[in-house]
């Protein structure tokens, strides 16, 4: 070190000791020197020294040239004049010295070295040694650690003699050094060193003590604190020496443990030394031993480990007023933390340590054996004083603690760490191994540690494995707590969430949320808890409920029951009572019997009384049932439970309370009734009431609530809880408000009240009528009778709702599916199948619907001639028939009476068979033509009825239906009146009359007739136009009806065009008989123009609110119409299509709306809105097809001739195509009326794609989950359809719907909606007209209409009427290619590859696209990598050849323009361009031009794609040379280069031989000067990366940047600019090489440069020795810091021994050139970036604290107590002290002694407030959050030391200080963040001239 005396002002040291220059005269070599003797005799003297000195720099070779040196200076030093005792150049001396004793030279040079210093000691005598400490301590401190036997006993011979004798103000500062200078002499106890050392210790200690200290004991003085002080910091920090601390603890730490019995103590004199002692380890700051231990407990090694716990156990027990008294709670907290931790190693040398220290001393001889008490029941015959246990032992000192620390290791925050977050639960599982510990801080513990898992799996940063992780952890601990434990915490909680008090709604939520937490992810369900403890914890919610409800007590806060929090209550309850065995309630339990009690005495009881015996059982006794009974026997708590279930159902109907929560409660019930034995006495008659009243009441009741009811009814019923009388009262008002549920305007109830009147019918079996006749007399409560009838139609379509849903409910396909029974429905697998058993419940109603047909004067009959239209499950209507002509006796046929004489047996036999043959009569006459279809191919099967049904038919095998019913007309029509009765012959001819009608229609299958009409359409449609505003909407059908007759005279028989694929699948419409009207025979006839009324007419039709009703028959009346128009189609097409449109997204709306709301609200409609939807899409069907027909038709009129065929590629000529004329003038109106069609086909794809999108995606989300299974109906329904018209759209215009969809997606992307993007790619694979045979070609057409229109033939040009560029097209083909499967590649292959040809013909158009086409190419090649279509090598050349060729094609037509961009733009770009990544939405035209990104992705694959080596490395080469090149190569470099460009240089790194090119382009860059501006985020994620491989790659880059530096010279330097400007060049060139070598050094791995250490400090010592003038000058000195900084990160303390004499040196001569006048040398040495740099070196190492380090620490920073408790010299106050530690004294030159030391005596106990510590880590002071901001300018001195030096030096002690004492471990990332960020700062290289 340059510390020699000298004047005042400073001059620059020579750190490399050529010279010596006298610096600056600092405190830290206390007193003063005479000036040096002005004769002859020193001169010579000081002349020989320097003449051996300089030997160090030129003869040193091997290790003999240090003993040659070591003996030339020794003997230059015996030259000394007998009357001079100062060493000339003794900073040199000492710097040369310690340089000698580097670890790495032999022992014989160490031995010499410590001989010279012998005789430099004896030559300055105790004076002298004491002035110059910090020059000769510093070498010497780090002997031990590598000292070898013979070293030794030199060395400490060397300390005795002269260290001793100190003053002990030198001594005191460097305390710290000096203990762990000794600690490695007492690392091995069985060396001969080791007492020897551990005396010098203790006569060190015995140094420093403080003139009138008193002896306490014979070791201990009270002036040793200050020495336990630094102890305890030097055993904090120094992780090596660990080993020597403890073996000086265990023989000198003083026993702080006063006596648990003071009776016992004899001696009153006694009594202080304890006291004494205590004061002496903890004065002035009693948290260093605490934390001295805690860091020992946390060692790495286990034996450290032991040894701690051992010292704990015998000197530091839990007992001692040092923990209790003198620490606070968080120290004590802490050492208990480091003590618990040593569990998760699971070792019993260890835990058994532990659990003494906890527990106590062991009791005493007198005790009954000696293993430590395994009962917490006290001995009468322990001797009096001591604790009656150690389990009162550890719940007086240690259990706060203990807890206090385990439940900040379970709230900590870990960052997302799941081993760190389970390790509390592995301690927590650890202390239960012992019971006295275990069973007291469990209970605690408990509740935390389940919380703490349900926030690490609510924390959004956790991935699920990470969850399941911890929840291993926590079920495993989890598992070990007792069950009466789990369950008493639970009903904790859940009296602390419905019970009284003044929580918050959102608290109690939580602690509900908790429970059913532990119930979703734990294990409760062991038999102990599922027969004792669940029953229990059921009782007591109810209890608690129904208290809720009931408080009013004075003076307590009710509980505020939200709905919420009632339902989440009784939902608990529920899942409680679900783990419950039967068993449970039997008389048998292997428990202790309960006494049982009276059945009238537990119903009186009060639910506070039961709430309190429950509460007692879990905390009094514990829930143990070893040592008390439960406070109820099973049948007792059967009957408890019951009643409360009970009661809490009645208030519940009583109250009309919400439906979730009646739902809830009668879930609760039912489970009881299936759980608890017959034997159980239960009265259900008040709950029969309650069931009553709230059933009959005439408001309506929400749907849970009545399907609540419902079930309770059933289960009450079918446990024998009601009788079937009582049950039968129940039927009828149940079935009522199912009937409201069934309103075909409101679908969202419909699936699920179906499926509970089938429930209901289970409960009855299905021989009871009960439902049937009810649901008969709800349909004819509204009809009127007589002459004018009045049926409504809003029961008939109740029915229909209650028929459709009846045929689909089949309950062991929903349980085969996992359908959950919701409700409750336990036993939903039970209830019978309504498609099975129908006939039971809807064969009268059925009857009571068809009778509507026979009045067409009703509504009803329209309701029923559309259901049957639209009818599920026709089959099943005329099975019904079957089933009643079979029961018909007189109709059979029999074997023993001739046909002659056969007769009617009665009457009501006749009227039966007249009223059925009638109402089938009806139905044939009013079914679609679908009816016919069912009749003829519909078998029945004979033996299925019993008799069977040959009696009929007289034969045995299967008959169609039609069939069967055409031999029961023959049966009909065979019988005769029945003899005697009156009314006979008119009841049998009207028999007869109807089984004719009847077999008419049989046999000629007829369609409606034909209507004769005038021509009065206009005043007709003028009427229907009226009757829309009228109040009766079914006049509207009749009206239609006449109007299209009188229109059908009218009609005109076109040509026929051709067929239109929209036919293909097109759906048959319900009015298809009037089809029949029109004969194909008719002549072609011109009529008059349809009048202008007509489509004003059907617009307000489609339109009306009025016409929803009968909706079909408007259809049906729309598409007969669309042929009379005829041309004049298209002047119709657009308005048509707008107004279906327009009402298809109004009453969508409407529907989804209705599903989205939570209540069902009553709908003014009629008519449910999927069915006006369904009606209004066959309408726009029609009308597409009727258009797009005549479309075709007229443009097959149009067609032109072709010229001659021409060899053809994928889109045709392309070539000859440009100049090929175009249609000729009579193809302009064809391709307006094509125009036409296609807007209303684009419109028809866009409402089609908003409907198929329903309840996908984010849609899904806010649907009101009650309905979930009607939403799924309806949804699915209207997906379907819209998918149907999709499909017929897309096989009609590929192209045209196609880029309608295009659009969407575009659209989609704009708006940021990912999921409505991503349905558009679900949708096509749907669309069985969307294949990728037809899809990809179509979309090679719409690319090409784009870029090259004239290469395509007219008729595959796209309109251009969407909106869309190329780039859109070619990324959209992108996406879809990729979505493909890779199967699909057989079939688009051969057209994928045609298309890429026929673009490498003519690239120039698709320029823009190219980069995309390059990744479609890519995706080609991967899919097909992956298929076995893809092992054809032929194919998969011809593609590698394609891509290559595009490849070539990109380069060519786009070049990189990095050149011609402007700096700025391409910054602006950069800044940009890392969020646009992060995000999921990027626009197509960004990804198109984002070349580098679509290499970035495709360079990994190049292998599948391009197969061949040789293929792979060209294309690598082309990519490096076209891409990579010209950025790296660019004037705005390194802007140019962006993540995405890192990303393809780190990928084509990865690719094989291609080692060439990605080396030099990384080594172009690397050695770029303007490299060093990169981007911060770049730098981390990409280039450090990069250079690690490319330095991993090549082990000579360290070499090659160490070759580049020059040492500095002064030869030839002259004045001027010339020299100036060689100077500045040489600097700069300095600079950027240093600069690299920090980056590599910091890219690579740890010790990745341990090899050319010597080397870079060899060059780094010549660079240090420059000068403000020299060549490099010393303004490369901050990067040599910066270098130093880079090695202290990445490189072990153990290897950096040899840099510590000139670290120190360099170190302590910038810090001092602070105060340096302006203008001086040392000024001019350390410019500004300098010294902040080495400021920065400091503040790096202080905070990573080396090992080697610590021991120089002392010189800068005050590493004892004194930096924050001031000591007392003289007149105490501390004014007689001042600092040595240079960065104090140089703030107090610069006037911040406030700041350096703003604490004084007294005061309060350091807070570990330095920067990081709040969150967790430790980290430098400069330049990080919290710390001093190094954003300054560096021009102004002034302007550094005010805002950055000043500041740092004098908080530095303290803060080194603080972060010690926080123990935080150290934040490596941020250090070397912090070290990249002034790596990469361009603003302090030097610029040229």
């Amino acid at each position: 070190m340059a510390l020699e005396p000298g004047r005042r002002s400073a001059s620059p040291p020579d750190s490399s000791g050529r010279d010596s220059p006298s610096p600056r005269q600092w405190r830290n070599q206390l007193g003063t020197e005479d000036a040096p003797p002005k004769d002859k005799h020193y001169r010579k003297y000081a002349s020989g020294i320097e003449r051996a000195l300089a030997l160090f720099d030129t003869a040193l070779q091997e290790w003999a040239d240090y003993i040659s040196f070591l003996n030339r200076l020794l003997k230059a030093l015996q030259a000394r004049p007998s009357s001079i005792s100062t060493i000339p150049a003794k900073a040199t001396v000492a710097k040369r010295l310690s340089q000698c004793l580097n670890p790495s030279l032999p022992s014989g040079v160490h031995q010499k070295t410590l001989e010279v210093y012998s005789y430099v000691f004896h030559v300055i005598g105790k004076d002298g040694l004491s002035r110059d400490l910090p020059l000769y301590l510093p070498g010497l401190a780090s002997v031990l650690s590598f000292a070898s036997l013979n070293v030794r006993a030199p060395f400490l011979d060397l300390l005795e003699r002269y260290f001793l004798d100190l003053h002990p103000r030198s001594l005191r500062p460097a305390m710290k050094s000096v203990i762990l200078a000794l600690l490695p002499g007492l690392e091995e106890e069985t060396s001969e060193d080791f007492d020897r050392t551990l005396r010098l210790v203790e006569r060190f200690k015995a140094a420093i003590r403080p003139p009138g200290s008193q002896d306490i004991t014979e070791a201990h003085s009270s002036g040793d604190d200050f020495f336990w002080q630094c102890f305890f910091l030097a055993s904090i920090t120094g992780h090596s020496r660990r080993t020597g601390a403890l073996a000086y603890l265990s023989r000198s730490l003083p026993r702080l443990g006063q006596a648990l019995h003071p009776e016992s103590s004899t001696a009153s004199s006694n009594t202080a030394t304890p006291a004494q002692l205590s004061q002496m380890v903890t004065s002035p700051e009693p948290g260093l031993l605490i934390r001295c231990f805690a860091a020992g407990l946390a060692d790495d090694q286990l034996l450290i480990q032991r040894g701690y716990l051992d010292l704990l156990v015998t000197h530091l027990p839990l007992h001692s007023e040092v923990l209790q008294k003198n620490s606070k709670a968080g120290d004590l907290e802490l050492l208990v933390k480091a003590a618990i931790g040593v569990t998760v190693r699971r070792d019993m040398s260890l835990n058994r340590r532990l659990w003494s220290w906890l527990l106590g001393p062991e009791p005493p001889a007198s005790a009954e054996h000696d293993g430590g008490l395994d009962s917490p029941t006290p001995s009468s015959t322990h001797t009096h004083g001591f604790f009656s246990s150690r389990t009162n032992y550890f719940e007086e000192f240690g259990l706060q603690p203990l807890i206090r620390a385990l439940l900040s290791m379970v709230e900590s925050d870990t960052d997302g760490n799941p081993a760190e977050r389970a390790r509390s639960y592995r301690i927590s599982l650890s202390l239960m191994d012992r019971w006295e510990i275990g069973g007291l801080v469990v209970p605690e513990l408990f509740l935390p540690i389940v919380d703490s898992v349900r926030r690490f799996k609510d924390d959004k940063s956790a991935s699920k494995a990470d969850f399941t992780e911890v929840l291993r952890s926590a079920s495993v601990f989890f598992d070990g707590v007792e069950s009466d434990l789990i369950y008493g915490e639970i009903l904790a909680l859940m009296a602390l969430a419905i019970g009284p008090g003044d929580l918050s709604a959102p608290e109690r939520r939580d602690k509900l949320d908790l429970v059913k937490f532990i119930l979703t992810h734990f294990n409760v369900r062991e038999e102990e808890m599922i027969t004792v403890h669940a029953p229990l914890a059921v009782l007591s919610i109810l209890c608690m409920m129904e208290e809720a409800k009931l408080n009013d007590t004075p003076g307590v806060p009710p509980a505020p029951l939200d709905a919420y929090l009632s339902e989440a209550a009784l939902n608990t309850a529920a899942s409680f009572l679900e783990l419950v065995p039967e068993r449970t309630f039997s008389a048998e339990i292997p428990t202790k019997p309960a006494p049982a009690i009276e059945s009238r005495i537990l119903a009186a009881a009060l639910n506070v009384e039961l709430l309190k015996k429950i509460r007692i059982f879990y905390t009094a006794d514990q829930g143990n049932l070893e040592a008390a009974s439960p406070p109820f026997g099973p049948q007792n708590l059967a009957q408890l439970l019951l009643q409360k279930a009970s009661d809490l159902n009645c208030s519940s109907l009583s109250r009309r309370e919400s439906g979730a929560e009646m739902a809830a409660k009668s879930r609760i019930l039912v489970l009881l009734f299936s759980k608890l034995p017959e034997t159980i006495s239960f009265d259900p008659s008040k709950l029969l009431a309650a069931l009553h009243d709230c059933l009959e009441s005439d408001e309506p009741i929400p749907f849970i609530t009545y399907s609540s009811m419902l079930l309770l009814s059933s289960h009450m019923y079918s446990t024998n809880k009601m009788t079937a009388l009582e049950f039968s009262k129940v039927v009828v008002p149940l079935v009522r408000h199912a009937w409201l549920y069934l309103s075909a305007s409101e679908p969202k109830y419909h699936v699920e009240a179906v499926r509970s009147l089938w429930l209901l019918q289970s409960a009855l079996t299905p021989s009871n009528r009960d439902i049937e006749a009810a649901i008969c007399s709800l349909m004819l409560e509204t009809d009127t009778a007589g002459t004018f009838a009045q049926r409504p139609a809003g029961p008939g379509r109740r029915f229909c709702v209650l028929w459709t849903h009846t045929l689909q409910d089949n309950p062991s396909a929903l349980e085969r599916r996992g359908s959950k029974a919701t409700n409750g429905d336990t036993k939903a697998s039970t209830r019978i199948a309504g498609m099975d058993h129908y006939e039971v419940m809807l064969t009268r109603p059925l009857f009571l619907m068809l009778d509507a047909l026979a009045d067409e004067k009703t509504q009803l009959f329209m309701t029923v001639k559309t259901w049957l239209n639209t009818l599920i499950g026709l089959d099943k209507l005329f099975a019904v028939f079957v089933t009643k002509f079979s029961e018909l006796v007189f109709i059979r046929r029999r074997q023993n009476i001739q046909p002659s004489s056969s007769h009617c047996t009665g009457g009501d036999d006749l009227s039966l068979a007249l009223y059925y043959v009638r109402s089938l009569s009806n139905v044939l006459r009013w079914a679609p033509e679908a009816g016919w279809a069912v009749l003829a191919k519909k078998l029945v099967r004979s033996e299925s009825y019993r008799p069977p049904l040959s009696e009929i038919t007289g034969k045995d095998a299967d008959l169609p239906l039609q069939e069967f019913f055409l031999h029961v007309c023959l049966q009909c029509l065979a019988h005769i009146e029945v003899p005697g009765e009156e009314r006979s012959e008119a009841g049998a001819t009207q028999l007869h009359r109807a089984a004719l009608t009847l077999l008419h229609q049989i046999l000629l299958n007829p369609f409606a007739e034909q209507l004769a009409n005038l021509r009065l359409e206009t005043i007709l449609i003028e009427k229907l136009q009226q009757s829309l505003s009228g109040p009766d909407p079914y006049v509207q059908v009749l009206l239609l009806d006449v109007v299209y007759a009188s229109l059908k005279l009218r009609e005109l028989v076109p040509a026929e065009p051709p067929a239109s694929p929209t036919h293909e699948k097109r759906m048959a419409h319900p009015e298809v008989p009037r089809s029949s009207r029109a004969s194909l025979t008719e002549r072609h006839m011109v009529t008059p123009p349809l009048p202008p009324a007509l489509l004003k007419c059907i617009l307000a039709g489609l339109s009306s609110k009025s016409s929803r009703l009968v909706l079909d028959s408007w259809v049906g009346f729309l598409s007969e119409s669309l042929p009379l128009y005829a041309d004049s189609i298209f002047q119709v097409l657009i308005p048509l299509v707008e107004t279906l449109c327009r009402q298809i997204g109004s009453t969508f709306s409407n529907l989804q709306r209705l599903f989205r709301s939570a209540e069902m609200t009553p709908s003014q409609g009629a008519v449910g809105p999927e069915t006006t939807l369904i009606s209004l899409l066959n309408g726009l069907e029609q009308v597409l097809a009727n258009g797009h027909d005549r479309l075709l038709a007229e443009e097959a009129r149009a067609q032109v001739v072709k010229s001659p065929d021409q060899p053809q590629g994928f889109f045709g000529n392309m070539v000859s195509g440009v100049f090929s004329s175009d249609a000729p003038q009579t193809r302009s109106a064809t391709a307006n009326d094509r125009l036409t069609v296609l807007l209303a086909f684009q419109d028809a794809v866009r409402m089609c794609f908003t409907i198929w999108s329903w309840g996908q995606g984010t849609d899904a989300v806010g649907q009101d989950a009650i309905s979930g299974a009607s939403l799924n109906y309806t949804s699915l329904r209207m997906r379907n359809r819209a998918r149907r018209l999709l499909e017929h759209l897309f096989a009609a215009e590929t192209l045209e719907c196609l880029e309608t969809v295009i659009g969407i997606w575009r659209g989609a992307l704009d708006s940021a909606n990912v999921s409505k993007a991503a349905e558009v790619f679900n949708l096509l694979p749907a669309l069985d007209g969307s294949r990728p045979k037809h899809t990809i070609p179509a979309l090679f057409n719409a690319i090409y209409s784009r870029t090259n229109p004239g290469a395509l033939d007219p008729s595959r040009r796209s309109t251009l009427t969407i909106e869309l560029q190329d780039t859109d097209l070619v990324i959209f083909l992108v996406d879809y290619t990729r979505s493909l499967e890779d199967d699909t590649m057989d079939e688009i292959w051969q057209d994928c590859t045609t298309f890429l040809k026929d673009i490498l013909a003519n690239p120039f158009p698709h320029r823009q696209t190219l980069p995309s086409l390059l990744d479609f190419a890519a995706i080609l090649g991967e899919k097909v990598d992956n298929t076995n279509f893809g092992e054809q090598r032929k194919m998969r050349r011809e593609l590698a050849d394609l891509f290559l060729r595009l490849l070539t094609a990109i380069f060519t037509a786009r070049p990189a323009s990095f050149e011609t961009l402007p700096a700025s733009n391409l910054a602006e770009k950069r800044q940009i361009e890392a969020p646009l990544q992060s995000t999921a939405v990027r626009l197509p035209a960004e990804r198109a031009d984002d070349i580098v990104g679509i290499l970035a992705t495709i360079v990994p694959n190049l292998p599948k794609i391009l197969v061949e080596n040789d293929r792979i490395l060209t294309a690598a080469t082309a990519i490096s040379t076209n891409v990579i090149g010209p950025a790296l190569r660019s004037k705005a470099f390194p802007d140019t280069v962006s993540k995405t460009m890192l990303v393809l240089l780190q990928e084509l790194s990865r690719l094989p031989n291609n080692q060439k090119s990605w080396k030099k382009d990384v080594s172009d860059a690397f050695h770029d000067p303007r490299f060093f501006g990169a981007s911060l985020p770049l730098v981390h994620a990409g280039w450090l990366p990069l250079l690690k491989q490319w330095t991993v790659a090549d082990k000579e880059r360290m070499p090659e940047l160490l070759s580049r530096l020059t040492p500095p010279t002064t030869a030839g330097i002259v004045f001027g600019v010339g020299a100036t400007s060689a100077r500045l060049e040489a600097d700069r060139k300095t600079q950027l090489t240093l600069r690299r070598m920090a980056a590599l050094i910091l890219a690579c791995a740890a010790d990745a440069f341990v090899a050319e250490l010597p080397a870079v400090a060899d060059k780094s010592t010549e660079l240090l020795a420059a000068t403000a003038t020299s060549s490099p000058s010393s303004t490369t000195r901050a990067e040599v810091f910066m270098l130093l900084r880079a090695l202290v990160l990445r490189t072990s303390a153990v290897h950096l021994a040899p840099l510590w004499p000139v670290v120190n040196a360099e170190l302590h001569a910038a810090i001092a050139s602070v105060v340096a006048p302006d203008h001086s040398a040392a000024s001019d040495t350390y410019g500004n970036a300098s010294v902040m740099q080495a400021c920065k070196l400091l503040d790096v190492l202080v905070c990573l604290a080396p090992d080697e380090f610590q021991l120089h620490e002392w010189l800068f920073v005050t590493d004892t107590i004194d930096a924050v408790y001031r000591p007392q010299f003289g007149g105490g106050g501390g004014g007689g002290y001042q600092p040595v530690a240079l960065v104090d004294e140089v703030c107090e030159e610069l006037g911040a002694v406030g700041l350096a030391f703003g604490a004084v005596e007294g005061a309060p106990t350091v807070q570990a407030t330095a920067a990081g510590s709040s969150s967790g880590h430790r980290r430098p002071l400069l330049g990080t959050p919290g710390g001093i901001s190094d954003e300054v300018g560096m021009e102004r001195k002034d302007e550094l030391v005010a805002k950055v030096l000043r500041p740092f030096f004098g908080q530095l002690s303290i803060y080194a200080f603080e972060s010690t004492y926080a123990m935080a471990p150290v934040d490596w990332e941020g250090c070397v963040a912090g070290l990249v960020k002034d790596v990469f700062d361009e603003r302090s290289i030097v610029k040229g001239l």
